[in-house]
């Protein structure tokens, strides 16, 4: 009996909270009804214009990924209106699903669609052929990261929500403030892609125990080291996983380019006939490495003094490698097609980097040794971790300090932004002999 009446008292309970719950809704509804119908015409008035960049019409919620896509795309531009109930040609058709469920998962799309939260009102309006729905979101830029849905970009191109081309990510990027596409991930890579031993010593290298037990899935490591991500229900290596442990980084169309091209010039300029040429391919510190022994190869100019000689290098090696470092860790992922450069001509060493001088940093404040900013956090983080670079500032001072003493030269540095590339250079004139 005693189990009886509870059940009774908590059956009255429930139904006085679902009555409750009804007269909430329903008060919302009826609060936010003044302000839809207010903005009714300017709905229409969109509607009567037809789709657009930033117009969007669905019949009703057969397709909740094509929603994403559009509202995230609308979220990377100017923002849009999305309007269900609504064929392509315009005319209103009504929804026909419950207004309740429809309004429900228009709010998830916007709040877990896509990798953020989209700012946007929505409501509804009760035409003659039924029920139209309506989503506007609103520009986001400089608010959040550029949005994405299951690792990948969406953008609006005409009518249409579609990958964007590398051209335009680089512009959503920089719209939005950031330039990490270090975190892009690569269709075409697997898990097979990335070099676990490579991981497993990197990890070491940090000081963490693969001996201990118990030790995470291997497929968990890699996600959360950003490595790899989810995309299209399967894990893909990212450009950093790929650049600092893959096994063929420059195997994939997305980072075919991403290398170190090395040349010698007979002359001052490109124009010049070409002495030696070589490449510095693999890994990021590989790269570096490559590159580094092609510059040894080139040898060094014998100088005598009485009969002592003394063997002269281009330029300081320490130079050399502190400029390619920051080539191949700054450089703009996004720029395909562009490599980073190594290049000796008859009077100068360059080393240039695509893409400009990162996160709004000026040639004043590289010059003066400021603080560091990265371009891609996690690819200079994994140079740190393998003591090829510093992050205390003192790349350019220590250039300057290897150059003034090597032929009392300074190195310069040019920031194209018409062109996109960095550029330093150092002389090859010595001191005269005294």
């Amino acid at each position: 009996m005693a189990a009886l009446n509870l059940w009774k008292q908590e059956t009255r309970l429930f139904a006085r909270w679902m009555t409750a719950r009804k007269r909430f809704a329903q008060a919302r509804r009826n609060s936010a009804f003044g302000s839809a119908r207010k903005k009714w015409p300017e709905i229409l008035k969109r509607m009567e214009q037809g789709e657009g960049a930033r117009t969007e019409f669905r019949r009703g919620l057969e397709s909740p990924r094509q929603i994403s896509k559009a509202l995230c795309a609308f979220a990377n531009g100017s923002g849009g209106l999305l309007v269900l109930g609504v064929d392509d040609t315009g005319t209103m058709v009504g929804v026909s699903e419950n207004e309740e469920m429809v309004q429900e998962r228009l709010t998830n799309s916007l709040q877990s669609g896509c990798n953020n939260p989209i700012t946007a009102t929505s409501g509804d309006f009760r035409a003659e052929p039924g029920r139209v729905h309506w989503v506007e979101a609103f520009r986001q830029q400089g608010e959040h990261e550029s949005f994405s849905k299951n690792g990948q970009f969406w953008v609006g191109r005409g009518r249409s929500t579609v990958r964007p081309f590398p051209s335009e990510l680089q512009e959503l990027f920089n719209a939005f403030g950031l330039v990490l596409t270090e975190r892009q991930v690569i269709p075409s890579a697997t898990v097979k892609d990335i070099d676990l031993d490579s991981f497993r010593s990197f990890m070491k290298l940090q000081g963490f125990r693969l001996d201990e037990e118990p030790q995470p899935a291997i497929d968990e490591e890699l996600v959360n080291s950003s490595i790899c991500t989810e995309f299209d229900g399967s894990l893909r290596p990212t450009v950093y996983g790929l650049m600092v442990f893959g096994r063929d980084p420059q195997g994939h169309p997305n980072t075919t380019s991403l290398f170190v091209q090395c040349a010698r010039y007979a002359g001052t300029d490109r124009a010049a006939d070409v002495l030696s040429v070589g490449e510095g391919k693999g890994r990021l510190d590989e790269q570096v490495t490559r590159a580094m022994g092609w510059f040894r190869s080139l040898g060094r100019q014998e100088r005598y003094q009485g009969l002592f000689r003394t063997d002269i290098p281009i330029v300081p090696e320490a130079v050399v490698r502190e400029a390619l470092v920051n080539s191949v860790i700054h450089r703009d992922c996004s720029l395909t097609g562009s490599q980073a450069l190594l290049e000796i001509f008859e009077d100068r060493v360059d080393v240039t980097s695509p893409g400009t001088l990162p996160n709004h940093v000026t040639v004043k404040q590289a010059r003066s040794g400021g603080a560091p900013r990265s371009r891609n956090e996690m690819m200079a983080n994994s140079m740190v971790v393998r003591r090829l670079m510093e992050r205390r500032g003192r790349g350019w001072p220590m250039m300057r300090h290897e150059m003034r003493r090597f032929n009392g030269s300074d190195p310069t540095l040019v920031n194209e932004v018409d062109d996109r590339f960095v550029r330093v250079s150092f002389e090859i004139a010595h001191k005269p002999e005294e």
